[in-house]
């Protein structure tokens, strides 16, 4: 099985707007069997109906879709939110974006989201690597705070995967065993399969970040990096099925 762990859906302020039949119909060309979507970040800023709707489109195909509400810590009643999303919209998990929600990923604003993700026992989902927002260091560092949560940093934790921000990354990494990793726009081989080596397959999952990125593209990278193909197995989908529960 073929899961991509990071796919945006919905009317969207800063990119193009997609919607889940679109996302399905991309993943059927890339052989893709299941995606973990969230919602793009809608024109009104308002996150609960988005979240609605993303419950919505993956109940309708809840076979193929697993979705993760989006929360934005700066908005009054975050926590009430997340756990609307979780407990009543049934959906998996929670994602948040510093950079265009505007708030530190190790800022105190994110515990008590966090605080639900930990308590319902779901992972959640960062958007990695953007500047004094959400750093690899700084995503490890909420990890730190939080070691029983899973956390999961889109764009190999990092955007420009060179210098100091690939080693902060592996910092971060060594330091927080519940921190993961996901491949997609992460161009250099190396790092992904230097991730495998340090710190197991486990910790390094497929991920095509549709609409920025191409699916059809990003599916290539797990399978072009030079490790057995049990690992890339894992890599491509028996990771996320293992922290997901799927069947």
């Amino acid at each position: 099985m073929i899961v991509d762990t990071f796919a945006m859906v919905g009317d969207s302020l800063f990119g193009p707007s997609t919607t889940p039949e679109e996302l399905l119909d991309v993943m059927a060309e890339a052989k893709i069997d299941r995606a973990l979507v969230c919602p793009a970040r809608p024109p009104s800023y308002d996150l609960v109906p988005a979240n609605e709707a993303l419950a919505a489109a993956v109940q309708a195909n809840a076979e193929r879709l697993v979705g993760f509400a989006r929360v934005d810590p700066n908005v009054s009643g975050a926590a009430a939110q997340a756990r609307h999303a979780i407990g009543e919209l049934g959906l998996s998990g929670i994602f948040l974006h510093p950079w265009e929600e505007t708030f530190r990923i190790s800022g105190p604003s994110v515990n008590t989201v966090v605080d639900v993700a930990r308590d319902a026992d779901v992972p959640v989902l960062v958007a990695a690597g953007y500047p004094w927002l959400s750093e690899g260091l700084q995503v490890g560092e909420l990890a730190g705070r939080f070691p029983t949560v899973r956390f999961i940093a889109t764009n190999g934790g990092q955007i420009n995967v060179s210098g100091l921000g690939q080693i902060d990354v592996e910092l971060a990494m060594e330091r927080c065993p519940n921190l993961y990793l996901q491949t997609a726009g992460v161009y250099r081989e190396d790092f992904l399969e230097n991730v495998v080596e340090r710190f197991g397959a486990d910790r390094l999952l497929f991920s095509s970040g549709f609409p920025s990125t191409d699916p059809r593209l990003e599916v290539q990278r797990p399978r072009s990096m030079h490790v057995d193909d049990a690992t890339k197995a894992a890599v491509l989908g028996g990771n996320a099925v293992a922290m997901l529960g799927l069947n």
